[in-house]
């Protein structure tokens, strides 16, 4: 039976590496939806896609994300983070639906010295990560069978915006720029995780509600981050480090946000590569839709 599968918030970084992993995947039926195509903050909304659309599981890429901002909208961040994920999980229950849910490593407050397990006391520092921890407690409470919390961490992507376009971009106009280098972590490849989710956690063999961690190998500070990315990107722009100290957000950030992913590697026998060798695989893939586009725009000028 082809199992027909939502995936939400289909236009950000994980949606849209899902989106273009899916193309090989013909045992799925994929939907993708973003705001304009479904509201998730609207249970009956939700309830009549299902229904309509036959859906077999949903994965729930849909976030609001922008921390600082959060701040000062702490409602609408609660309303996608915390009661839509409450509503997925009501609908996913009821209906007898897999729900897959991203979360982040931003529900602990970074105050450790070793990686996080999925155990670990949550603290989380700012309203993003408030929103995302209750977002979870909201899941794990209502229990779909087969439903699945993935956490990660500092995602990228080749789609959309984030930290290393804009390091690459930045890389092209300065000569200069100044670097966080004590808050460490993990970055994750959005397309990594996009494989993990569809090779592995669509065939659930769990009956109660799983949290796994998933994230690149390997540990860095943004500095790290940021001067492997120029050197990637062969910029020449000089990347010095600063303490969070000396550029303050509105948002506290988690000082040691590394996660531990022993038991996602045990539990489905995966290998995850190495941070550096997925940051160039995306830079390359970056470099590459970059110079198709500019051809694409020469050639329409030709016309």
């Amino acid at each position: 039976m082809i199992k027909n599968i939502l995936v939400t918030g289909a236009n950000g970084q994980l949606g849209s590496e899902i989106k273009q992993l899916s193309e090989s995947l013909s045992n799925y039926h994929f939907t993708f939806t973003d705001v304009d195509e479904l509201d998730i903050t609207n249970k009956q909304d939700i309830e009549s896609f299902i229904i309509a659309n036959k859906i077999h599981i949903i994965i729930n890429c849909a976030a609001y994300t922008a921390v600082d901002k959060a701040e000062s909208e702490k409602q609408l961040a609660d309303e996608i983070n915390h009661f839509a994920v409450k509503y997925l999980a009501e609908v996913a229950k009821a209906k007898h639906v897999q729900l897959i849910h991203i979360s982040t490593d931003y529900v602990f407050d970074g105050k450790g010295f070793k990686p996080y397990t999925d155990e670990d006391d949550k603290n989380p520092l700012n309203v993003y990560g408030k929103t995302k921890l209750e977002g979870e407690k909201a899941l794990l409470e209502i229990n779909p069978e087969g439903a699945v919390i993935v956490r990660t961490s500092w995602v990228y992507s080749s789609f959309g915006n984030n930290f290393v376009k804009t390091m690459l971009r930045l890389g092209e106009d300065k000569m200069e720029l100044n670097v966080i280098c004590d808050q460490v972590g993990a970055p994750t490849y959005a397309r990594d995780l996009a494989s993990c989710i569809l090779q592995n956690l669509l065939d659930p063999t769990n009956k109660e509600a799983m949290v796994y961690h998933f994230t690149n190998e390997g540990v860095c500070s943004w500095y790290d981050f940021a001067l492997e990315i120029m050197s990637l990107g062969e910029k020449e722009c000089k990347v010095k480090p600063i303490p969070t100290s000396a550029y303050p957000t509105p948002a506290q950030r988690p000082f040691y946000s590394l996660l531990d992913k022993s038991k996602i590697k045990e539990d489905y026998n995966i290998d995850i590569p190495y941070w550096k060798s997925s940051l160039k695989k995306c830079i390359e893939k970056i470099q590459i839709d970059s110079s198709e586009s500019l051809n694409f725009k020469d050639a329409k000028q030709e016309k």
